[in-house]
């Protein structure tokens, strides 16, 4: 008998506000319970709920729970970041989102039935078979059973993938979350994840973002968060963009240069800080991103660790972003692709391949690939820019800086199209007030403390302008100090470009309340 899935009485209370309140009253709705001292956590918990139990997940990778869920994490941390009713904002925003989505036709109706964990069978091991040496080095019978049903369900699983079939593969990862460790599930959902990175970013970042949902909301939550993590993957993946990268390539590099059999060191070994700093600017200079992938590869068989190439792949995200003219809001797939890329690499029971896969597609996203045809304002990385700019003190230097963002000429994005938006050539202006401030050294925090507040004024993007903010602070701060600049001025790039379009209905509507 069909039932929906349902919470804790306290939880679903608050899961129905988001789903149920009138849309033209949520933000003031939501204002009133934060002021009331429900904890932000709780409502970001709830509207995560909530758009997961009553959205469909949509065709494409617009509306329903993608995005939503994405942007728990950095919700979460921008939230921690504010002080103050501020810390409200993001909050607001996110809750405002879910709930637009589900009261969205295009998304809805829909309600989340409950789903049983079910194991797969002995016959459906496949490829997941252990061999019998593995199994007679010491297993007791138990273990050896226990083994079998887990490897058993993973080729049920993955097999309940490729032929599109989700409802099958919920229940077999249902079972999955409840018998191996987090991070062993996770890697179940990563083959065809980065796989299929070239054909749309958000084939790898779903999954991945969940799990960092998670981590933020609590465990408990996943298995209902996973689901429409494993619905994407049990289908037809649409080609996002046309572009002539070939996955099967990737494969055949690790297999070329012996990743696998060398065994790549996770943690620095040597001091590895000239080769990651040389490797991160090659790629970030490159005109061709796919040109990315070989020195990727080459530089891990020499010896570069995991934890090294991670920071590469970093440094040149952040060179290539600061590099374009390209001034599409959501373009933050460069720095949100590489933070989740990263996040990878902590997981104890993500495979060795897995992580090798998604160092090697850092640069292969179609929304990635976007930006490339932009690559003319390389004067930012290489350029002097800052030598004319008169010498202020911190405080004057980041009011300037906030001041040309704030001064932006306003785009209609609507009319233009996302896709097809230059950045004008006053963020070269941003770029290089930013770019002062950390040359003179000044106070990183104050200066992301006071961006945050900036990031969350869009409601447009679907909270890209938040992932990317965060996306930021995070690779600033797991990045070398001889190159962490070039984060702190892709934050406020990434700032002025998104204030092009001045969509801030939702951040001014709580505004005034906060003021009031």
């Amino acid at each position: 008998m069909f039932k929906a899935v349902q919470f804790d009485h306290e939880i679903e209370s608050l899961v129905r506000f988001v789903e149920e309140s009138d849309p033209d009253h949520i933000v003031a709705q939501t204002y009133q319970k934060l002021r009331s001292g429900i904890p932000d956590l709780d409502l970001l918990r709830a509207s995560t709920l909530a758009v997961v139990r009553s959205t469909e997940v949509p065709p494409q990778h617009h509306g329903g729970p993608l995005h939503p869920v994405c942007g728990v994490h950095a919700v979460r941390h921008v939230a921690d970041r504010l002080s103050g009713n501020e810390a409200f904002l993001p909050v607001i925003q996110h809750v405002a989102l879910c709930n637009n989505h589900v009261h969205s036709m295009q998304m809805g109706p829909y309600l989340m039935p409950e789903c049983e964990p079910l194991p797969g069978r002995p016959g459906d091991i496949g490829s997941f078979h252990i061999s019998d040496a593995v199994l007679d080095n010491g297993m007791s019978a138990e273990q050896r059973d226990a083994s079998e049903g887990i490897n058993a369900t993973k080729g049920a699983f993955y097999r309940s993938l490729r032929a599109m079939q989700a409802p099958a593969a919920e229940h077999y990862f249902l079972w999955l979350l409840n018998n191996v460790s987090r991070s062993d599930a996770l890697d179940q959902l990563l083959p065809l994840a980065i796989g299929r990175n070239g054909l749309d970013d958000h084939n790898f970042l779903f999954p991945v973002y969940t799990a960092r949902a998670l981590d933020c909301i609590g465990w408990d939550f996943a298995n209902v968060l996973f689901r429409p993590a494993v619905r994407c993957q049990a289908r037809r993946a649409p080609r996002l963009l046309r572009n002539n990268y070939d996955f099967d390539d990737v494969q055949e590099l690790i297999k070329e240069y012996k990743l696998l059999e060398r065994g790549v060191p996770e943690q620095a070994t040597r001091d590895e800080s000239g080769i990651v700093a040389d490797l991160g600017l090659l790629m970030g200079r490159n005109k061709n991103y796919l040109d990315n992938i070989e020195p990727m590869a080459r530089a891990l068989a020499d010896g570069l660790s995991l934890q090294g190439a991670g920071e590469a792949l970093s440094i040149g995200a952040a060179a290539a972003y600061i590099s374009t003219s390209y001034g599409n809001p959501m373009d933050s797939h460069l720095h949100t692709g590489t933070n989740n890329r990263r996040y990878l690499l902590s997981l104890p029971d993500v495979s060795l391949e897995n992580k090798l896969l998604g160092l090697l597609t850092g640069f292969t996203g179609p929304e990635v690939l976007l930006a490339e045809r932009l690559l003319n304002w390389q004067e930012n990385l290489d350029g002097d820019v800052t030598a004319r700019l008169p010498k202020l003190g911190q405080a004057a230097l980041l009011d300037a800086i906030v001041e040309s963002i704030e001064g932006q000429p306003w785009l209609d994005w609507r009319k233009i199209g996302v896709a097809q938006t230059v950045a004008p050539d006053s963020v070269k202006e941003t770029v290089a007030l930013a770019r002062q401030y950390a040359e003179l050294g000044y106070d990183d925090k104050v200066y992301f403390d006071r961006l945050a507040e900036i990031a969350c004024r869009d409601d447009f993007t679907e909270m890209h302008a938040l992932k990317h903010f965060q996306a930021i602070v995070d690779e600033y701060y797991t990045t070398g100090p001889g190159h962490r600049w070039l984060h702190l001025v892709s934050a406020a790039k990434s700032a002025a470009i998104v204030h092009l379009g001045r969509e801030h209905r939702v951040y001014h509507q709580a505004r005034e309340l906060i003021a009031a």
